[in-house]
């Protein structure tokens, strides 16, 4: 869907006080300090360390427990499919999911074909819609559409998108079928000019936000939190544009990294925790380029600059680069998950390699639970370099015992189930000659429901394998995440309702472990208090200050399908305080 929104010219560059300030309040901008240009560990001061985290996996009814996990409704989700065709979600793919990636270039003649490669480089990051904005001659122009970069884009629609700067957007929908209004970058016309947004992350009051701009006479044509933050840029009355962004995110609860687009400007902004990664790097010629990920600077030949800091807006435009704090940023809590599954292995996160982090996770899984064993596997990809740390470690060979097909759609016609597990098979196949007779460690990052764990367990013993041990190069993964990662409901993750001796059991390999939750924090050292552990802890960041919290796993948010009920269904009631109180003393 091509699509294009005239902007009208540009307004008046004056400061103008911000509408929902007190009177006579000033709003407090100042620059950043200047950053470094390498690779920075730690780009903001931080507050003294916290304690560790107490983590203990025990039995459901054990306080382990996820705070949020009584609030979960139980039974079937709203988005169950028919038998015919088969979604590979929640049997084959059995994985957190990011929802999506982000890429802004600006000064570059090949704006738009620049953002098409690096959305190929994060396709891993969303795989059900794509969409890039470009702005020529001051008209914001977009196209959409739903599907692979790939699929999406072709010479003739990016021929359609001339101009020096662009924004892009890959897309994950949580359930359902994908909705091509909810595609990202949006792009909206007010009445001082256009602009677009791309957004990864996840509000979470965003219901709060919605209903209170309802009342006020708002309509909104999605189901997507992004566009609560247009609709709050629009009724600002502050000069200039940037402020704008700086009042709407003042609002704004949870996690979020942002670019906009305008006729002449493009911005970073990155919440006060960092929850999500974004970095900015320069092109040869100067040209700006924003990405959740540094493997799509690479691609376009992009050098790495440095991270866009927690609570950071940085304004590009044809003076150069403007960095303001536009808020408090406390102690960092970025996403610990990046490291262990969402980012390629080749991908700089948080000043941090994500190949080297894994192979570490690897070789501390080695020296905390190791097996005798024959070979040592991995499940294809994300379990690779974990498992090569491993087999390091304790001097075993590392050989691919499982073969990922890497042309599996994601949706296909089921078999009536006559091929038990075919699901998985039709993405993994093992290598008899590799298996057979042997005791096999088979490295994983992560396992959620264990289904999938249970299934690939089945296959190796299929293929020969006298001893399967399972090894987790990540903590036990406990509760849901509600900042920008798709995961299941408390009830539904196997650590938060079983001991690892009962998943050793339920998945039926010979031994499990899973990498420590105190050697995680160990290996991270003084970094270890800028990361999110709330997946392994259940001690979340930023608690919900509405009655009903999005459950991202769960919700149906293709706008036109599902019923009420269904929607409904997507939220789930918080504890308030005093019930948090009663529930879980300090």
């Amino acid at each position: 869907m091509a699509s294009t929104t005239p902007a009208p010219g540009p307004a008046p560059a004056r400061l103008s006080s911000l509408s929902s300030r007190p009177a006579g309040a000033a709003l407090s901008l100042h620059h950043c300090a200047p950053l470094p240009k390498t690779i920075s560990k730690t780009l903001f001061p931080l507050k003294p360390s916290l304690p560790p985290l107490p983590h203990k996996l025990v039995s459901a009814a054990a306080a382990s427990k996820s705070p949020l996990a009584d609030f979960f409704a139980s039974g079937d989700h709203p988005h169950r499919h028919d038998a015919a065709a088969v979604v590979l979600d929640d049997e084959a793919d059995d994985k957190p999911r990011e929802e999506c990636g982000v890429v802004g270039i600006y000064g570059d003649p090949e704006a738009s074909r620049l953002c098409y490669l690096a959305l190929h480089a994060l396709q891993h990051r969303g795989q059900e819609g794509a969409g890039i904005v470009a702005v020529h001659n001051n008209v914001l122009q977009s196209i959409t559409g739903v599907g692979l970069v790939s699929e999406v884009f072709n010479q003739s629609k990016l021929d359609q998108l001339p101009g020096n700067s662009a924004i892009g957007h890959v897309r994950y929908s949580t359930a359902g079928q994908s909705m091509l209004k909810n595609v990202q970058p949006f792009v909206a016309g007010y009445r001082f000019g256009s602009i677009g947004v791309a957004h990864n992350g996840n509000l979470v009051n965003y219901q709060a936000l919605r209903a209170q701009l309802e009342e006020s006479g708002s309509i909104f044509n999605t189901s997507s939190d992004t566009e609560v933050v247009l609709h709050l840029i629009a009724i600002s009355k502050a000069r200039p544009f940037f402020v704008r962004i700086i009042e709407a995110c003042e609002k704004l609860k949870g996690a979020y990294s942002m670019v906009f687009l305008t006729e002449d400007k493009l911005v970073a902004v990155r919440d006060p925790h960092g929850f999500r990664p974004l970095v900015m790097g320069r092109r040869s010629n100067g040209a700006y380029v924003f990405a959740s990920e540094t493997c799509a600077l690479d691609l376009i030949e992009a050098t790495y600059v440095r991270e866009v800091n927690p609570g950071e807006v940085v304004v590009i435009d044809k003076d150069g680069e403007h960095n303001l704090c536009l808020m408090p940023h406390p102690e960092p809590k970025q996403c610990i998950f990046e490291h262990i599954y969402f980012a390629l292995p080749n991908s700089i996160v948080f000043g941090r390699s994500v190949y080297e982090s894994r192979y570490k996770y690897g070789e501390i899984l080695a020296t905390e639970s190791p097996a005798e064993c024959d070979v040592v596997i991995a499940v294809p990809d994300s379990g690779v370099v974990a498992a090569l740390g491993y087999a390091a470690k304790i001097g075993v060979p590392f050989q691919q015992g499982l073969i990922r097909s890497h042309y599996v759609g994601r949706t296909f016609i089921e078999p009536n189930q006559s091929i038990r597990d075919f699901g998985v098979k039709l993405k993994l196949a093992p290598v008899r000659g590799v298996l057979e007779g042997k005791r096999v460690v088979v490295v994983d990052d992560s396992i959620v429901r264990g289904t999938t764990s249970s299934k690939i367990v089945r296959l190796i013993r299929e293929a020969g394998a006298k001893e399967v041990h399972m090894r987790i190069a990540s903590p036990p993964i406990i509760a849901s995440c509600y900042y920008g990662v798709d995961t299941p409901s408390s009830e539904e993750l196997i650590s938060n309702r079983m001991t690892v001796e009962e998943i050793r059991d339920y998945i039926g390999s010979d031994s499990l472990a899973f990498l420590s939750f105190d050697s995680l924090q160990k290996y991270l050292s003084s970094d270890s208090p800028n990361f999110c552990y709330a997946c392994f802890s259940g001690n979340y960041p930023v608690k919900p200050t509405e009655v009903k919290v999005k459950r991202v796993g769960d919700f149906l948010d293709d706008g036109l399908n599902g019923s009420i009920e269904s929607i409904d269904g997507g939220w789930v009631k918080t504890l308030s305080e005093k019930e948090e109180k009663v529930e879980h003393p300090v």
